[in-house]
């Protein structure tokens, strides 16, 4: 099973990884260029040694006999060398390269002299060995001038390298003390504020930890922090949504077990009645098939109030032409609508909704029902679905005794209508508290209205209006 993540250790290895890296290239840096403002002071020392040197030179003879001397010693050159830790070499060569004083063992320089440096002379630095030691080479072009004649001499001097290294060390040493204590102090912070801004997370666990099962009160969202409040919000949403369905399946069967109790003690009582031969045995088997058929249109009818609560949480219902689904409905109730001789007329136009089929089959089925049990024998039915841009409405018109206003406030909550309460209507009183939890969980409206013609009533309109499907999610 693969390990949970941890926020912390992510946001601290995602802040302190970076960091480790920046300050080691920095390390890095700033030591190169410590050690090269190093070697430039070293430099003007080497650089100062060569013109001492090149004051200790002078121009002797003439034409041919042309040539340099110097009269330098090297206890001389005791003064440049610092503490003792390091060694100069040197030579002097002569207008053609000879050896005019110094070393003589020291390779003669095969480097150019850059035509631009940061010194104000002709000369020339880079890293060398002599006798086998590393050193540090300045050569240096110095005029020489005598009493009647001038030329170019050629200067250079080596250092060996203990005094630089040791203070290259030096340099290294206090720079990655200087880096470390500042990667501690990073390391601390950063371990300081995630903690910190994790806290309300932590807190947050906790709370949801400590909470009964059957807690479902919304998370408190004041003093959270601002990224956490999306999360925060999302979740009351999703616990709000279960409290409705909890509630929904505790009311679902509650109201169960209060109406199938009646159709049931009514059965028992037609059967023990049946059995003492209280009544004709067809008619005993007539009311009992009655009794069981209304207990089993209540129950289909719970069935399918309990079953629009679980459509509602799908979201991925496909695109239906509501049109095709109306104009089905209509032929299967079309036998109970020739035996009522009602004048039905049916005009559809194409209509894309998204839903499932099952849910548009039983919205307008209810609907179509209702309509044929409410109008009176002879009369006129009719069924108009049309769609707009946006819109898909459909409007059955019936001639039935409408809805009285008493009835209006509560015709949607269920078991709203017992048989007797309306005229000409009878029923479990669930039909329309199904049509109106489907047009809800589709995002529509549904509205019953009495249509008054001349200050008469002449029947009920009953319209629902659903949401047209998106391009994005018409086939």
């Amino acid at each position: 099973m693969k390990r949970p993540v941890s926020l912390r250790r992510t946001l601290l290895l995602g802040i302190l990884v970076p960091v480790f890296g920046f300050v080691l290239v920095n390390t890095v840096v700033l030591y190169r260029q410590a050690l090269a403002a190093a070697d430039t002071a070293y430099d003007r020392t080497l650089l100062a040694t060569a013109k001492s040197l090149g004051e200790q030179l002078r121009v002797t003879g003439s034409g041919d006999n042309l040539r340099i001397e110097s009269t330098l010693l090297y206890s001389a050159l005791e003064a440049f060398e610092a503490d003792n830790r390091s060694r100069i070499f040197y030579r002097v060569s002569g207008l053609k390269g000879e050896m005019v004083s110094g070393f003589d063992d020291m390779p003669a320089s095969r480097r150019d002299i850059p035509q631009k440096n940061l010194y104000a002379a002709l000369v020339n630095f880079y890293d060398d060995e002599y006798r086998g030691v590393p050193v540090r080479m300045a050569v240096l072009l110095q005029p020489v001038s005598g009493v009647y004649e001038q030329g170019m001499a050629t200067i250079q001097v080596a250092e060996t390298l203990e005094l630089r290294q040791t203070l290259a060390r030096q340099i290294l040493a206090d720079t990655l003390l200087r880096q470390a204590a500042l990667v501690i102090v990073i390391a601390l912070v950063v371990v300081f504020v995630v903690q910190r801004a994790t806290r309300p997370v932590r807190a947050l666990s906790q709370a949801l930890g400590m909470r009964s099962e059957n807690d479902l009160s919304p998370l408190p969202t004041e003093g959270a922090p601002r990224e956490l409040l999306p999360l925060l919000d999302a979740t009351n949403q999703h616990m709000q949504r279960l409290s409705h369905l909890l509630e929904h399946q505790k009311r679902f069967v509650r109201d169960t077990s209060h109406q199938l109790r009646t159709p049931l003690a009514v059965l028992k009582t037609q059967v023990q009645s049946a059995r003492r031969g209280d009544a004709p045995p067809a008619q005993a088997l007539e009311e009992i098939g009655h009794t069981v058929d209304r207990a089993t249109e209540l129950a289909n009818q719970m069935l399918a109030l309990a079953k629009v609560e679980q459509l509602r949480q799908d979201r991925s219902a496909p695109v239906l032409d509501w049109s095709d689904v109306v104009r089905a409905v209509a032929l299967d109730l079309s036998a109970l609508m020739a035996a009522n001789s009602l004048d039905f007329s049916i005009e559809t136009q194409a209509a894309p909704v998204q839903a499932h089929e099952w849910a548009l089959r039983e919205l307008s089925r209810n609907l179509l029902h209702n309509a044929i049990k409410n109008t009176p024998p002879g009369s006129t039915l009719s069924v108009v679905l049309v769609a707009d841009r946006h819109t898909a409405a459909l409007t059955i018109r019936d001639e039935g005794p409408g809805i009285s206003p008493a009835l209006r406030a509560r015709l949607f909550q269920p078991f709203a209508t017992e048989p007797g309460q309306v005229p000409g209507v009878s029923g479990s009183g669930l039909g329309l508290a199904i049509c109106h939890e489907i047009v809800q969980s589709l995002q529509g409206i549904i509205e019953l209205d009495n249509r008054v013609e001349h200050g008469q009533l002449h029947g009920l309109d009953a319209t629902v209006r659903l949401p047209l499907a998106t391009p994005s999610t018409a086939p």
